[in-house]
């Protein structure tokens, strides 16, 4: 059964997306927060949804396929908002997506050889620093006037530190695993 709660929850963070850009976009005293409550939301589910496909025997191809193209196009969709309103310069959105699909590749690459290239501590580590990163420069214009501090920039060098670790952890599981 293709709709499945943990499907659902998939599916709804695809549709979260371009609300998240919308809020990311639109100018206004509580956009700030409704753009921060969104796009957590949408991480949130990401663990949710794989935690409960496991937990109830509910994995389907479907979820197998679209939950990390959901997590991409999240993260994705974001930076490259971010790129656009100049909240980061395109560079960094350039290696953070290059990553993403140099690691992809490898990922289809050893599953045509029937072979699974798991998920990493590294690559668990990437999500979360790219989520707790994300949701710093979108609150930044909020906290930004109290607390005159960069932390979503740095933390987002720091996700970029982990992803760029994590690319090459998985490019080494990619040569070394058989």
């Amino acid at each position: 059964m293709i709709w499945n709660l943990p499907n659902s929850l998939t599916f709804l963070r695809i549709i979260l997306i371009p609300v998240l850009i919308v809020m990311l976009y639109m100018k206004g005293p509580y956009n700030t927060y409704a753009a921060a409550a969104i796009f957590i939301i949408a991480a949130v589910t990401d663990s949710l949804d794989g935690y409960l496909a496991r937990r109830f025997n509910q994995v389907t191809k479907f979820g197998v396929i679209m939950d990390p193209v959901a997590d991409k196009l999240l993260i994705t969709a974001t930076l490259i908002c971010f790129v656009e309103t100049h909240v980061i310069q395109a560079w960094i959105a350039i290696l953070f997506l290059g990553r993403e699909f140099a690691v992809s590749g490898l990922r289809t690459l050893k599953a045509e050889e029937g072979s699974i290239i798991a998920a990493s501590v590294l690559g668990k580590s990437k999500t979360f620093s790219q989520i707790v990163a994300i949701t710093f420069l979108i609150l930044e214009p909020a906290y930004y006037q109290f607390f005159p501090y960069p932390l979503g920039t740095w933390m987002l060098y720091i996700a970029l530190l982990i992803s760029l670790f994590s690319a090459v952890d998985y490019f080494k599981k990619f040569l070394y695993d058989k």
